[in-house]
């Protein structure tokens, strides 16, 4: 896992990085310009373009700076720097490689406080005017210079974070940022790149090492992790010879209702997939030629009118309640019959969710480490609402400790918030996968690896990555805008055993 940190704890980092590799801090600095160049010059290699520089006089100003100057040593010929002065302050290491860059031919303007924005032309813009740690909002001199870069509408790169944004914490409202076309970030992303309200201000992230002591990183401890593809392949476990469908589980998907029955027909179909040695539907009666169509490997347990099924509650190693259930009478009977019987970790998505949320003392009878599988609407119904995304990961993180159980909660990045007070962030997924039915598809995943005898923590972590990693390996690859359930649920065993190559 890629621990992500809050500023203070970057600069912790970059201290210690400092003191006991040991290294100087205007070396440091050089070596994240370099790693920041070597990713740019691939993405524009163009090496005539005009590129302007907006560069603060603190430490991402002397980023960009440095940065201008090693452009120029790879013969990069058209580059301007606009340095906004509008203090007295100024870092030493910006000093350092302001006093470097005047022996370069890169042409240099100071801006003064108040002074009028000259007239820019360049299609490239590199933003280094203030980078991480901002804790208020932009205003006076910072904020018209930010309005009018964003009205050029010209390509913009920024150098760690666009000038304006927190890099964590609540986003205001109408927050005057850059609105950069890509950020190179050093090291790792900022929290809050992960968050949708980044979506205004940051189209794509690259994060380029520049060799922070990786050890003092992970000593930090930080509830927030970024889940990698390297973490998925230490976790999935292989398919032993002489092993047998017993061996995997037995996944029970209570789900559907005569009009939703394909919900139910995708949570199960996907359980399958997604290896569950067993899977067996509890639908309703007027689903059962559907399901038996669909997919003749899934057993059935038939709902009939307002009578609970019979079901024998030990034969099964994990239940998934809740896609296209319905929020009935009869559903909240069905739900609260299986929180009874049933003392394994559950998961709970959709409408069984929506149940809970208008009967919270269900809620707190839940077994200990059941998973929730909440969109943002759901995760409000359930705890209150929120008004920014910030303010839902913190309420994740309080309500996992205090509930005992797992909250995965759907996003770009989606969240797996855990008892033990981590948040975990996904990093696989994309737009195309956006379609009615892939959540449905993640609980039936979730419920089969949880038969497997993963925890319950690795059940959402690995269920959330080849989830999205299957989306990931039928999108990019072919260009496709829209990627159905169906078809992602087909890719999965095919995803899974890439992992286990």
């Amino acid at each position: 896992m890629l621990p992500l940190l809050i500023a203070e704890q970057i600069r912790k980092g970059d201290a210690y990085t400092i003191v006991h590799e040991p290294i100087s801090s205007v070396d440091l600095m050089e070596r994240a310009s370099r790693a920041f160049v070597g990713w740019f010059a691939n993405r524009f290699p163009d090496k005539n373009e005009p590129i302007t520089f907006y560069c603060g006089t603190g430490n991402n100003g002397g980023d960009g700076l440095a940065i201008a100057r090693i452009l120029c040593d790879h013969h990069y010929n058209n580059l301007h720097v606009i340095i906004a002065r509008f203090s007295d302050k100024a870092s030493a290491d910006f000093d350092h490689n302001f006093e470097r860059l005047k022996q370069t031919c890169v042409t240099i303007t100071e801006l003064a406080k108040g002074s009028k924005i000259p007239v820019d032309n360049s299609p490239v813009i590199i933003d280094a005017l203030l980078g991480s740690g901002l804790n208020k909002p932009l205003s006076g001199d910072y904020e018209r210079l930010v309005n009018y870069i964003n009205d050029l509408e010209r390509t913009i790169v920024s150098v760690d974070v666009p000038t304006g944004f927190f890099s964590e914490g609540e986003v205001p409202k109408d927050t005057v940022a850059i609105k950069a076309d890509l950020v190179i970030t050093f090291q790792q992303p900022k929290i809050n790149f992960l968050l949708p309200e980044s979506a205004p201000y940051i189209n794509c992230w690259e994060a380029v090492n520049i060799g922070i002591d990786e050890r003092f990183v992970h000593s930090l401890k930080s509830p927030y992790q970024f889940i990698e593809e390297k973490d998925i392949r230490q976790m999935l476990k292989p398919r032993h010879r002489f092993s047998n469908k017993g061996t995997y589980g037995h996944a029970l998907i209570v789900a559907g209702q005569a009009k939703t029955m394909g919900a139910a027909l995708l949570s199960s179909s996907a359980a399958t997939h997604a290896g569950a040695g067993l899977t067996t539907a509890c639908i309703p009666e007027s689903g059962l030629t559907a399901l038996n169509s669909y997919q003749p490997e899934i057993m059935a347990i038939v709902r009939t009118g307002d009578e609970l099924p019979e079901i024998e509650w030990d034969k099964f190693s994990s239940i998934a309640v809740g896609p296209g259930l319905g929020k009935d009478v009869d559903a909240l009977a069905l739900l609260k019959a299986i929180i009874k019987n049933y003392k394994k970790p559950l998961v709970i998505d959709a409408d069984a969710l929506n149940l809970l949320a208008e009967n919270q003392e269900v809620l707190t009878q839940l077994p200990a480490g059941s998973v929730l599988t909440p969109h943002m609407k759901e995760f409000d119904r359930l705890f209150g609402e929120h008004t920014n995304w910030w303010q839902r990961l913190q309420k994740a993180i309080v309500k996992a400790k205090e509930l005992n159980l797992c909250i995965l909660l759907k996003n770009d990045y989606t969240i797996v918030a855990t008892p033990n007070g981590t948040a975990y962030f996904n990093s696989s997924g994309n737009a195309a996968m956006a379609s009615g039915g892939m959540g449905d598809v993640l609980t039936g995943v979730i419920a089969a690896l949880l038969g497997q005898k993963y925890t319950p923590e690795q059940a959402c972590i690995i269920g959330a990555y080849i989830h999205g990693k299957a989306g990931d390996e039928l999108a990019l690859p072919n260009r496709m805008h829209v990627v159905l359930p169906g078809k992602l649920i087909a890719q999965l065993p095919i995803t899974m055993a890439k992992f286990r190559a």
